[in-house]
């Protein structure tokens, strides 16, 4: 393997270190922040090295870069690789940190909701366990009740006095009479 060959290979390593560190580390290592008033981040510092270490490799390879001028060529080919990559990173991490997202689901959001008992509810005092659905997903959270409810009951929310505890009325049961 040609000398110019592993310098571009070392490059592109460089950067999935790079790399590495931007997804791992976060906001850790930033410079030029884009808060800060500038576009640079570690993902396009790695995306531009990345391209340009792998790209510049492939050339240095395939032109069998041993002269100066071969490898000034295997340079420029990895820095026109680079300079797309690097956009699209900037794009991609830009697209990400401004993704937006659907609100965290607060205890108002547990009022209205049907669920099923999992674990029986006293009557009165002391608490069972129900799943209901929230945001599309199942949340099992203690549950109260005026009656006693068996396990398997449809419920309905009436009420949610904690983030983790709700007060419910057993529904009909479609089908029976």
């Amino acid at each position: 393997m040609l000398t110019a060959t592993v310098v571009f290979l070392v490059i592109g390593g460089v950067a999935v270190a790079i790399l590495a560190l931007a997804l791992f580390g976060g906001e850790l290592l930033h410079f030029g922040h884009p808060e800060a008033g500038g576009p640079v981040s570690l993902e396009v510092v790695a995306g531009f090295l990345g391209a340009f270490g792998f790209a510049g490799a492939a050339a240095a390879e395939l032109s069998g870069a041993r002269t100066p001028g071969s490898i000034a060529v295997a340079a420029v080919c990895g820095a026109l690789a680079a300079v797309p990559a690097a956009w699209l990173a900037w794009r991609l991490s830009r697209a990400a940190r401004n993704m937006r997202t659907d609100a965290t689901p607060q205890r108002e959001h547990l009022v209205g909701s049907l669920g099923v008992v999992v674990t029986p509810v006293p009557a009165g005092t002391g608490y069972g366990e129900v799943r209901i659905r929230l945001g599309g997903q199942p949340v099992k959270v203690y549950a109260r009740a005026d009656r006693a409810i068996p396990t398997g009951a449809q419920v309905f929310v009436i009420e949610a006095p904690s983030d983790t505890s709700v007060v419910v009325e057993e529904t009909p049961q479609l089908g029976k009479a």
